[in-house]
């Protein structure tokens, strides 16, 4: 696939490292953007909430409105009082980018109001560390005030990946059966591109074509993410370069570009380059709660950040391996009081985290 610059057509790009949080590359990344179906990864961030803390299970049905059988396509077409379980509505937001379906899991998780869903993920947005994001439904289906950023959707992604590494496999899905009917993810890194994971791509006619994809090659796991590229062609073209270019710039130890907009890059890169002094160790009182400082690919990045929590804050993480091949930096046995505490310290050290029960 050939290398495609700024000129043949897009808006925005960049490349971060999914371990660290380093962007070693990036155009526009700050300026605002429709993000389309990108949004959808906000919808499933908050649906994987609810499965981590028990609101939602896998198997649970979730029932469908009037107005989410409305919705304008892409979506399955799921007649209204119809049902569809929870990890079947999963799928079809992350291989299909059902519109349908993003707002029957809006509904059932708020209320009944995609409106007061995405109030809550704007709410999330800023509490994960995005600065220039607002969202004003769970599809990203046009609306003027509904905007975001390449820096913003790469943190959000990586907040998935961290977050809730448990789900991160619902966003490599090349083909999914439902009813009957076969979809292919719209993702063509999926087929094409040497150790690509995932993860979601987007379009509207404002927006025009979008894409964040993700890879792994000699233990670094690499995003792309590519905003209002004129066609697809240009947009799987572009994640390829900007991929192609971040392993190239991690091989040759080169120094991060930026250019156009500066980028903001997030919390987490700056702690790896200047961390917070070290602070003598508090003590926190028991409890059910815990801190989640990250998930990582490999129990040497794992370690890295057990490093970088006690260095900053003075608290020793474990590492808990997963099921699926992550490994998991936690505090775990703390009060609410103290979770919130070690979070607040934490956050401020510039360590992305999130308190978990």
């Amino acid at each position: 696939m050939p290398t495609v610059s700024a000129a043949a057509g897009y808006r925005a790009a960049m490349v971060a490292d999914m371990d660290t949080g380093r962007v070693l590359y990036s155009e526009n990344a700050n300026d605002l953007n429709y993000p389309a179906s990108l949004t959808k990864i906000m919808t499933l961030y908050l649906t994987f909430d609810a499965l981590e803390h028990g609101r939602l299970h896998l198997d649970d049905y979730l029932i469908v409105s009037q107005s989410a059988a409305n919705a304008s396509p892409v979506k399955l077409g799921l007649a209204a009082g119809s049902k569809i379980t929870v990890e079947d509505a999963i799928k079809a937001v992350a291989v299909v980018s059902a519109n349908d379906v993003a707002r029957v899991l809006a509904e059932n998780l708020k209320g009944g109001k995609e409106g007061n869903f995405a109030s809550l993920m704007t709410h999330v947005a800023g509490e994960i560390g995005l600065q220039r994001t607002n969202f004003e439904n769970s599809s990203g289906l046009p609306n003027d005030d509904h905007m975001s950023t390449a820096r913003d959707i790469a943190l959000l992604s990586m907040a998935v990946y961290k977050h809730f590494p448990q789900y991160w496999k619902y966003f490599g899905i090349k083909t999914w059966t439902y009813n009957g009917k076969t979809y292919t993810n719209g993702n063509r890194l999926l087929g094409s591109y040497p150790g690509c994971d995932g993860m979601k791509t987007g379009f509207t006619n404002k927006s025009k074509y979008s894409l964040v994809a993700t890879a792994k090659r000699d233990g670094h796991h690499l995003m792309s993410v590519v905003l209002g590229a004129e066609n697809k062609d240009v947009r799987a073209a572009v994640a390829t370069n900007m991929l192609n270019k971040g392993f190239n710039m991690l091989g040759t130890g080169a120094a991060p570009v930026v250019k156009a907009t500066p980028v903001a890059p997030p919390a987490s890169a700056s702690a790896v380059q200047s961390p917070a002094p070290k602070k003598s160790a508090p003590v926190y009182s028991a409890g059910a709660a815990g801190v989640q400082f990250g998930a990582f690919s490999s129990d040497a990045a794992a370690r890295q950040q057990v490093a970088r929590v006690k260095q900053s804050v003075g608290v020793t993480p474990v590492i808990e391996p997963t099921g699926s091949g992550m490994y998991r930096v936690r505090a775990n046995g703390l009060s609410d009081a103290a979770a919130a505490d070690l979070k607040s310290r934490a956050s401020a050290a510039g360590i992305d985290c999130y308190i978990f029960h």
